[in-house]
């Protein structure tokens, strides 16, 4: 592989993998290499610009720790994630739309019963949500389990705390419960704000280099898991949010859109008196039957 030039590269990195290499691998990197390779051929990409974005990448992997995915939020605000994710989760249309993970679901949520406050204090106006998890034909399903997070009314998840600022161990506005022998589910948690993404780093600076905002819409993560079923990962939506149409992650789905109710100070719907005005949240989750391996 001698006196390869700009002509001659593209095929020389391609004739360079071995042909034991895993088949599927195989085919990614070299469509990934072509297209790389065509990208640069078509902007003409300068000895610069290459460096400035080895130096993007780069900042992107010394920002990212346990509490901090930057990777994800670069794949998320240039469409790569839902992309990915629309692909992979085509379902009937009874079915409840998937959208975009995120970068602030966390490993060992603490776990609830039916009812208990998932807030543990996060700052925010009292809201209950309730609903129920059905299969495709309409049968409950029992047992589900429900993965539950958001951020509190500043527009910070718990994991983005400092340790100036709370207990990192402390969970707050999420947990984990499971479906009812009915496939219902209700818990206590706060009213879902707008808030921006994290925008103190390189992705941060790529989006108003662009023109872009931050923003995403209020809303509420889910991941539903139940066995012969496809795990749902979703949000929902808070309807009348001024970012509903300009997601910074393009994650909205309009069968994901609801209506968080607003009530006087009163009697909540689990029985309890609450002295401040609160919300209600009510929304059903349908699962897609898993595929059975042939």
């Amino acid at each position: 592989m001698r006196n390869i030039n700009e002509d001659t590269i593209t095929q020389a990195v391609l004739a360079s993998m071995d042909e034991r290499c895993d088949g599927r691998l195989r085919t990614i990197f070299t469509s990934l290499v072509q297209h790389l390779h065509s990208f640069a051929r078509e902007v003409k990409l300068t000895e610069a610009e290459w460096f400035k974005a080895i130096q993007f990448l780069t900042e992107c992997g010394h920002i990212t720790d346990d509490k901090r995915q930057e990777f994800i939020l670069l794949s998320d605000t240039l469409g790569l994630s839902m992309l990915v994710m629309a692909q992979n989760n085509k379902k009937p249309t009874e079915c409840t739309e998937a959208t975009v993970f995120g970068p602030f679901y966390v490993e060992g949520a603490p776990e609830y019963e039916n009812g208990a406050d998932i807030a543990n204090g996060a700052r925010g106006e009292p809201c209950f949500v309730s609903g129920q998890i059905r299969s495709l034909d309409g049968t409950p399903l029992a047992g589900a389990q429900i993965d539950v997070w958001q951020s509190d009314e500043d527009g910070f998840y718990d994991v983005q705390k400092s340790s100036e600022n709370a207990n990192s161990s402390v969970h707050q506005a999420r947990g984990r419960l499971h479906s009812g022998h009915d496939g219902r589910f209700h818990f206590r948690s706060i009213l879902a704000e707008a808030y921006p993404i994290p925008h103190d780093g390189p992705v941060g600076r790529m989006l108003e280099a662009l023109g872009r905002h931050p923003w995403r819409p209020a809303h509420l993560h889910f991941m539903i898991k139940m066995p012969g079923y496809e795990t749902l990962i979703t949000h929902v939506f808070r309807d009348g949010d001024q970012y509903l149409d300009s997601d910074a992650v393009f994650g909205v789905r309009s069968t994901l859109i609801t209506k968080w109710v607003k009530h006087d100070s009163g009697v909540a719907p689990d029985g309890s008196k609450v002295e401040t005005p609160f919300y209600s949240l009510k929304y059903d989750f349908v699962l897609n039957p898993a595929e059975v391996p042939a």
